[in-house]
């Protein structure tokens, strides 16, 4: 079950990390504005979450009659709670940062440069839950975060049409401060987990992936009323590129794909670990880019290959490292049966 849940996470994680990017980035492209309403909606469909939880309590209700009118519908203990709402918080600046930076960059570019999140995920995953590496492990998140690296060697080469250069290197500096927060985000929900005091569950991990996005959104959605974002929506909406109809619909849909993003990273966290996760957002983000260049007809220059190359090299290392791990494991396992049980059957006679 474990497993089925882990790859279940995984796919939904492929959904929401190859879609949302591309389509915050449309909203921009063809007349979006506004960052503080484009990273509300990173996590502003928390809503869509209760229906599982709602499926939750009433399997509950069904599979456990004997407690009857006692069964909760919500299950999060204030301590709990306060953690999530906490961390909820931090996403929603992480949100922010990251709306900043695809609101100025392409998302090839964005993508690349996220995938030095991986490097602050081992690290701070190091620090706060003690996260053993290997060799592999550790050449895989060198690999990763030079790949990263090198895109500032040109950082104007890219520069899309009609911005500034000052424009351009916030934008990256806001992207690269996205990923050391987002890096620091998944470790201290695998600490959440392990310091939450009550039984964990899937059903609880939905609980806790609501509160963390509902204060995400509060603190959003107080940039937006500052910024007086809710007031230009409709105008926003009758001048986008692609037709008022067609801008309600990719704002959805970015809100319904964010939250497939983050219920499969936590869900991940879950199922294995924080590096874990960080390690399967950094492998979808080749995939984000090509479909950019396709879709977008973003430029491919030299140095993006160079980091393509160096990301995939890392992938590979680290992949290949956790496989011979696991065939080490299984002859050890093997080989001690049986020694084990014969002495058990001797000491027992």
């Amino acid at each position: 079950m474990t497993k089925a849940l882990l790859l279940i996470n995984c796919l939904i994680l492929l959904i929401g990390n190859c879609g949302a990017p591309l389509m915050m980035r449309l909203y921009f492209l063809h007349g979006g504005k506004r960052v503080w309403f484009s990273s509300w909606l990173e996590t502003g469909g928390w809503p869509i979450i209760l229906f599982p939880i709602v499926s939750a309590y009433l399997h509950r209700r069904w599979t456990q009659p004997q407690h009857g009118s006692k069964t909760k519908l919500f299950s999060i203990k204030p301590r709990l709670f306060m953690a999530a709402a906490a961390i909820g918080l931090l996403t929603g600046l992480d949100d922010y940062l990251y709306a900043y930076g695809v609101a100025r960059l392409p998302i090839s570019t964005v993508c690349l440069i996220i995938a030095s999140q991986l490097a602050f995920t081992a690290g701070f995953a190091f620090l706060l839950v003690k996260q053993k590496f290997t060799s592999y492990s550790i050449n895989a998140v060198f690999l990763l975060t030079i790949g990263a690296a090198v895109l500032a060697l040109h950082t104007s080469s890219d520069r899309p049409a009609n911005e500034s250069n000052k424009e351009y290197v916030v934008g990256f500096l806001m992207t690269v401060a996205a990923a050391v927060l987002y890096g620091f985000i998944l470790p201290l929900v695998e600490l959440m987990y392990k310091k939450a005091k009550q039984q964990l569950s899937y059903a609880l991990v939905l609980e806790i992936q609501l509160v963390m996005c509902f204060f995400a959104t509060a603190f959003c959605t107080v940039g937006m009323l500052i910024n007086n974002d809710f007031k230009a929506i409709a105008k926003e909406a009758r001048e986008f590129g692609l037709g008022e109809t067609k801008y309600y619909v990719v704002v959805t849909l970015t809100a319904i794909l964010w939250q497939c993003f983050f219920l499969g990273a936590i869900g991940i966290i879950f199922c294995s670990s924080s590096l874990l996760s960080g390690i399967v957002i950094a492998v979808h983000l080749p995939i984000v880019e090509v479909l950019a260049v396709i879709f977008y007809k973003e430029r491919f220059q030299a140095e993006k290959g160079v980091s393509l190359a160096l990301s995939l090299w890392g992938l590979l290392s680290y992949f290949y490292g956790e496989m011979k791990h696991s065939k080490k494991k299984k002859p050890t396992a093997q080989t001690q049966m049986p020694i084990t049980v014969p002495s058990r059957m001797e000491s027992t006679v």
